[in-house]
C-alpha cells in the first residue's frame, strides 16, 4: 500500500509541475469540427497565430456544432470557425434571416451577452445550402437563377439527403417562396453520394453546400437564390473574450485571412482536399503562402 501510495503522489507531484510550468502550456487552443471545410480553415487559423510567436494546441475534428460549442464555453479550445447562419439558427435559436449584415449582427450580439464569446469578420464565402445543375443542364433549359428552376421542376429530378423533402429550409421552404415548385421526382441519398448521382444522370439538380469542392471539380452552376430563400453561413472565427484581450494581435491576423475566403477560393481548396485526397494543413499553408500571409 505504501508502495502504492509512493507512485500516486509521484504521478499528482509531476501533474501539478507540468500545470504551473513544469510542461510546455499551449496560450491558444483552436478548435474546428469534423468535416473538410473546418480542418482546412482552423489549421489556417493556427499557422496565422504560430507565425505571430503564439503557442498553438489543434483539436480539430469536434463532432458537430454542440459539441464545437460546448468546448469553447467550457474553456476547452479558445477559437474555432463557426458559420453565421449556424450560430443564428442552431446556437441562439433565433428566426431564418436571409440578410447577411442582419444575421452577423445578430449573432455578434447574441454570443457576447450569452457566452462572452467574440465574432471577428466574417468571409465573403457562403456556405449555404444551394441547388446546382451541370453546365449541360443549365444550357438544356436556361437555368441561372432558383425562379428559373421553378419554371421547368416538374420536367427535373432533384437528387439530395433524405431530409431535405421535409425540413422547412428544404422543399416545403422552396415551394412556399418560389411558388409552384414540383418537381417530376426527389431522389433521397446518403450525403457522399449526391454528386455520383448527378454526374452520371441519375438526376438533373443536386442540393448542395455552397462550397463543397465538387462544384469546382465538376464545374457545376450554382442556382442563384434570387429570392434570399436560404439563410447566410459566412464562416468567421469565434473567440473567448478573455483570449482577445490576453492576445489582441489575433484580430489583425485572422481578419486578414476572412477576405481572402470567397466561394471559388474555399470550393478550390476543398476540391484539394476531398477530390485530391492532399493534407488540409498542407493545403492550408499553401494558400497562405501564395496569398502572402505566411512567409515559406
Amino acid at each position: 500500500m505504501k508502495r502504492w501510495m509512493a507512485v500516486v503522489c509521484g504521478m499528482l507531484a509531476l501533474s501539478l509541475l507540468a500545470g504551473c510550468g513544469g510542461g510546455a502550456k499551449a496560450e491558444v487552443v483552436v478548435g474546428s469540427k469534423d468535416f473538410t471545410e473546418q480542418y482546412i480553415v482552423a489549421e489556417m487559423y493556427a499557422l496565422l497565430l504560430e507565425d505571430a510567436g503564439l503557442t498553438v494546441e489543434r483539436k480539430f475534428g469536434l463532432a458537430g456544432t454542440p459539441v464545437a460549442h460546448a468546448a469553447i464555453t467550457a474553456g476547452e479550445i479558445d477559437l474555432y470557425p463557426e458559420y453565421t447562419g449556424t450560430g443564428l439558427l442552431v446556437v441562439l435559436k433565433l428566426p431564418v434571416n436571409s440578410d447577411p449584415q442582419a444575421v452577423y449582427e445578430a449573432v455578434a450580439k447574441g454570443y457576447k451577452e450569452q457566452f462572452n464569446l467574440v465574432w471577428l469578420d466574417p468571409a465573403p464565402m457562403n456556405n449555404t445550402q444551394a441547388l446546382a445543375v451541370t453546365q449541360e443542364v443549365a444550357q438544356q433549359y436556361g437555368l441561372r437563377t432558383m425562379s428559373d428552376l421553378a419554371q421547368h421542376a416538374s420536367e427535373l429530378i432533384m437528387i439530395g439527403p433524405p431530409e431535405f423533402d421535409q425540413r422547412e429550409d428544404g422543399l416545403p421552404g422552396i415551394q412556399k417562396v418560389y411558388g409552384d415548385f414540383q418537381l417530376k421526382a426527389y431522389l433521397p441519398v446518403e450525403k457522399g453520394l449526391r454528386y455520383k448521382g448527378l454526374i452520371e444522370g441519375d438526376a438533373q439538380v443536386v442540393v448542395a453546400f455552397g462550397t463543397d469542392g465538387e462544384i469546382s471539380a465538376y464545374n457545376l452552376v450554382v442556382l442563384e437564390d434570387d429570392k434570399h430563400m436560404f439563410p447566410p453561413y459566412q464562416i468567421a472565427p469565434v473567440i473567448r473574450q478573455e483570449v482577445l484581450d490576453a492576445t489582441p494581435e489575433i484580430r489583425d491576423r485572422l481578419n486578414a485571412l476572412a477576405v481572402k475566403l470567397d466561394d471559388t477560393t474555399i470550393r478550390r481548396l476543398n476540391n484539394e482536399v476531398s477530390g485530391k485526397q492532399r493534407e488540409p494543413a498542407e493545403v492550408a499553408k499553401e494558400f497562405l503562402i501564395q496569398e502572402g500571409l505566411l512567409s515559406e
